[in-house]
C-alpha cells in the first residue's frame, strides 16, 4: 500500500491520505469555462507575470500606474507592458490610459471565479 510522505516545504499543505479525497466544490467545468480558465491559469503561469500582478493586487482598488512597477522589479517598460498585457487579456487586470502612462486594476469577478473553480472540498 503506497504510503502518504510529509511535503518538504515547512508551509505546504499535507497530500490527502488514505480515506481522504477532494472534489470540485462547483462539479467538473464545460468546454467553455475551461477555455477561459485556461487562458487566466496560462497567464498566471509566469513568475514576472505574478510579481507584477501581486504589486498591482497589493493595492486594492486603488490603480496602479506602469511607471511604478519597473524599478522595484529591475524590468524594462517594454517588458513590463508585454506582461501586463497578458493579465488584461485573461481578464485579470483592466487597463487605463492617463496621458502616456497605462494604469491598471483588479478585476475582482475574475479572482472570484478562479477562486471558485480552485475551491476543492
Amino acid at each position: 500500500m503506497p504510503t502518504t510522505t510529509a511535503p518538504t516545504d515547512p508551509g505546504a499543505t499535507p497530500m490527502a491520505g488514505p480515506g481522504e479525497c477532494c472534489t470540485l466544490s462547483a462539479g467538473p467545468v464545460g468546454s467553455a469555462d475551461a477555455e477561459r480558465i485556461a487562458s487566466v491559469l496560462k497567464a498566471l503561469s509566469d513568475p514576472t507575470r505574478l510579481r507584477l500582478l501581486s504589486r498591482v493586487v497589493a493595492q486594492g482598488c486603488d490603480s496602479v500606474c506602469a511607471c511604478d512597477l519597473t524599478e522595484p522589479l529591475g524590468i524594462s517598460q517594454p517588458t513590463v507592458s508585454h506582461h501586463m498585457k497578458k493579465l488584461v487579456d485573461a481578464g485579470l487586470l483592466t487597463r487605463e490610459q492617463k496621458g502616456r502612462w497605462a494604469h491598471y486594476s483588479v478585476v475582482p469577478s475574475a479572482f472570484a471565479e478562479l477562486r471558485a473553480f480552485l475551491d476543492l472540498t
